[in-house]
C-alpha cells in the first residue's frame, strides 16, 4: 500500500515496463532477472562475457548492454559503478557507500558467554565488524521481474507534515551488500532507466566509471542522511536458512500528545541448502524501552508464503514498526514447512531499535 501511495506522492511519471535481463556466454544464456542468476564464480569472469537483454515476448533477440568486470575482493566501488545484482538479477548503479556494523551470529566465538538482553532474550554476545553496503538505483525496466522481492521500493520515509501515519517511498532506491555486486561497464550514456539517474549522475568519458556525482546527489545525501543511514546488519542461520535483518530509523512524530518513533526493517531469507522449504508463519516479540512487551503471530510475511528452492533461494521484504519510546528490541522466529509436511523454526536474530538522539529536522524525501 505504501508503494502505491509513494508513486502518486512523488509524481513518478515513468512506466515500470521491463524486459528480463540475461547474461550470454557464447550461445548459452544465463538467467539474471526474474530468478537467481546462475553465474560462474566471480574469479572466472572475463571481458568476453556480455550482459544482454532478451525480449521475452519474441524470445529470440539478444542485445549487448555491457561487459562484465572482475568483482573487487578489496576496496570499494565508486559512485557511478554499473552492476548486476548477484541474487535478484537487476541492473543498477552505485550512488554512494555506507559503512555498516555486521553482527553475524554464525561466526560468533564459541567462547562467548550467554547474556540476557533487556528483553530477557538469551543470546550470544556478538561483536560487530565493518562491512560495506551501497545506496543504489535499480533500473526500472527490471523491477517487474524481481519476483524474489515483495517490493522493489526499499526506502520509505515519513511525511513531512502533521499526518504521523503517512508513509512514502522512493521507487527503485535500494541497499546492496558489497558481495552482491557484479560490476560491468557500458558505452551507453544513460544505461540505467530511473527518474533520478540524470538528476544525480553526469556522464564524463574521461572518468572511470564515466558517471560522476552531480552536486544534487551530494546535497541530497547530506540533507537526508539521518533517515537514509544504514548502520547495523544482523545475521543468523538455523538449519541452513539464513536470516539477515537491517533496521532503519525513520523519525519521530507527535500523535495524541505523545511521541511515536518509527522504524523500517528489511529482512532477507536465504536457503543455503538444496531442499525446498516454504515459510508458513512468523512469530515476533517486540520490547519497548517503556517496559511493554508485544507478541505478534501471523501467517507468512507481507501477505505471502514464499518458497525457497535451489532455483530461487532468496526472498526479501520490508516492514515497519512504531513504539512510544525512543528505543527497543525485536526478535522472533519464522516457521518453515518441508515437502513431507514437517515444520521447523528459524531464529530471527535480535536487533535493536535505536533513534537518532540528535535529530533536528524531519526527513525531507526528494528535496535537495
Amino acid at each position: 500500500m505504501a508503494a502505491c501511495v509513494a508513486r502518486r506522492a512523488l509524481a513518478v511519471g515513468s512506466r515500470w515496463w521491463s524486459r528480463p535481463l540475461t547474461a550470454a556466454r557464447g550461445s548459452r544464456p544465463l538467467c539474471a532477472a526474474g530468478g537467481a542468476p546462475a553465474f560462474p564464480s566471480a574469479t572466472t569472469t572475463t571481458a568476453q562475457r556480455h550482459l544482454s537483454s532478451r525480449n521475452r515476448a519474441e524470445g529470440k533477440v539478444l542485445e549487448t548492454v555491457g561487459v562484465f568486470e572482475v568483482p573487487k575482493q578489496n576496496g570499494k566501488y565508486e559512485t557511478g559503478q554499473l552492476f548486476l545484482h548477484s541474487i535478484f538479477g537487476y541492473r543498477g548503479v552505485v550512488l554512494f557507500p555506507w559503512q555498516a556494523r555486521l553482527y553475524d551470529r554464525d561466526v560468533a566465538s564459541a567462547a562467548s558467554e550467554k547474556t540476557e538482553n533487556p528483553a530477557g532474550h538469551g543470546s550470544k554476545e556478538v561483536k560487530g565488524k565493518t562491512h560495506t553496503y551501497y545506496q543504489v538505483l535499480i533500473d526500472a525496466r527490471d523491477c517487474p521481474h524481481i519476483s524474489q522481492r515483495s517490493q522493489t521500493e526499499a526506502v520509505t520515509f515519513l511525511a513531512n507534515h502533521d499526518d504521523s501515519r503517512a508513509l512514502y517511498a522512493i521507487p527503485g532506491l535500494d541497499y546492496v551488500s558489497h558481495e552482491d555486486i557484479l560490476p560491468y561497464t557500458s558505452t551507453d550514456q544513460v544505461p540505467i532507466q530511473h527518474e533520478l539517474f540524470e538528476r544525480f549522475l553526469l556522464y564524463d568519458q574521461t572518468k572511470a566509471p564515466p558517471f560522476v556525482a552531480r552536486e544534487t546527489l551530494r546535497a541530497w545525501q547530506e540533507k537526508n542522511h539521518p533517515w537514509l543511514e544504514l548502520s547495523d546488519v544482523h545475521r543468523e542461520t538455523t538449519e541452513n536458512i539464513r536470516v539477515t535483518v537491517i533496521p532503519f530509523y525513520m523519525g519521530m512524530r507527535e500523535a495524541q500528545n505523545s511521541h511515536v518513533y518509527w522504524w523500517r526493517y528489511c529482512i532477507r531469507l536465504e536457503n543455503l541448502d538444496s531442499d525446498v522449504v516454504q515459510l508458513r508463519e512468523r512469530h515476533w516479540r517486540i520490547f519497548s524501552l517503556s517496559g511493554t512487551l508485544e507478541t505478534v503471530r501471523g501467517r507468512g510475511v507481507v501477505g505471502r508464503e514464499p518458497v525457497l528452492s535451489k532455483e530461487q533461494p532468496a526472498f526479501q521484504y520490508s516492514s515497519h514498526v512504531s513504539l512510544q519510546a525512543s528505543s527497543g528490541h525485536m526478535w522472533g522466529t519464522f516457521r518453515f514447512e518441508r515437502p513431507d509436511g514437517s515444520h521447523f523454526d528459524v531464529r530471527i536474530p535480535p536487533f535493536s531499535l535505536e533513534s537518532n538522539k540528535d535529530e533536528k529536522t524531519p526527513p525531507s524525501g526528494l528535496h535537495w
